[in-house]
Parts: structure tokens; sequence; C-alpha cells
């Protein structure tokens, strides 16, 4: 099996999880966790544009690239820990808020659409962009961030939104931008 240009770079992303966390655990420098950071960021933008200039964005490529955004991620912040043990010291409720509301939303889409959402929002790529600055600039000093905080509550307002529209939509589709574009879909299909 051959795999396209944007399920190479998923692929990539996927590998750099575990790396990051096994360099964190044997005490690789930050400037280094900090590029594999930068790197798994960078094939996280290029996918998506390589794979509609391809012609080539399927729900499965989509949801491929949300769930391995959501390991690399997660992989990411358990570096983190490992590496700046004190990181979350002053950020324990935004990141508990944020895994109980990714798991909620993620409860409710599979009971709804058999499935989960895979909606590439305007502020999930802001979202993105935040935490990779935040994680990087923690790497590479080595201290907790009051950005990480806000990286994190940013997380929990994306995901709020990430769940208000799948409650507004009657069905599943890739590719939302925002809420209001869900409500205008959800208006247009019942109209």
């Amino acid at each position: 099996m051959v795999l396209s240009p944007p399920e190479l770079l998923i692929a990539f992303r996927a590998g750099c999880a575990p790396l990051i966390f096994v360099l964190a655990c044997f005490g690789f420098p930050g400037p280094l966790l900090a590029a594999v950071l930068g790197a798994a960021f960078l094939s996280d933008v290029f996918d998506g544009v390589i794979a509609r200039r391809l012609g080539i964005a399927t729900a499965g490529i989509r949801r491929a690239d949300t769930l391995v955004d959501t390991f690399f991620y997660v992989a990411a912040g358990a570096a983190l820990k490992v590496a700046v043990p004190a990181a979350f010291d002053n950020a324990e409720l935004p990141l508990m808020l944020l895994m109980i509301v990714h798991v909620s939303r993620g409860t409710f889409e599979l009971s709804k659409y058999g499935r989960l959402s895979s909606y590439h929002m305007w502020s999930s790529k802001m979202l993105g962009v935040l935490l990779v600055v935040a994680l990087a600039q923690a790497f590479m000093t080595g201290e907790p961030s009051a950005l990480l905080s806000l990286a994190l509550w940013f997380g929990v307002a994306n995901e709020i939104e990430g769940f208000a529209i799948s409650t507004v939509l009657p069905s599943w589709r890739p590719d939302v931008p925002s809420i209001l574009h869900a409500r205008h879909d959800a208006a247009r299909r019942t109209a």
C-alpha cells in the first residue's frame, strides 16, 4: 500500500508523538524537543494544504488528521511534564476541564454520529499555533509559562465550540469552520 503525501505527513506526525515523549524521558535538551514539536506542527499545516491541492481531502484523511493531532498533543503535554515537571502547576483547572469536555464531546459524537467529528474549526487552527508556541517556550526555557495556561483555557473554549457544533448539526460532516457555519448549515437543511 502506497501512502499519499498527506497520509505520509500524518504518519510522520504520529511518529513524532512517541519520539517527543521518549526524548523527554531520556533528558534530551529543550531545543531538540521544540524542533520535534515544530516539525510535527509543520506536518499538520501542510497535510491539509497538500490534500486540498491534490483533491484528496477525504473524510478519512480528515479523521486521521484529527486523531493524530490529539495523540500528538497529548504526547507533547506528557513530554512537557517530564521535561519541565512544574509546567502544569498553575494549569490544573483548565487541563482538567479540557479533558472532561473533550471526552464528553467525543462520547456525545460517538452516540449521535457513530464516529468522532473532524471539524477543523478556525479556533482549532488558532489553538494549534498557541499550543506550539506555549509548549516550545516551556521546552526552551525549562520553566512553566502563563502562556500554557492561556492555551489550555483556549482549548476548553475550542472544545465547547466543537460540542456546540455537534449539537447543532443533524448529521456528521467534516470541515465546519465555526459554530456560525454549523448553524447556517443546519438552518438551510431545515428550510
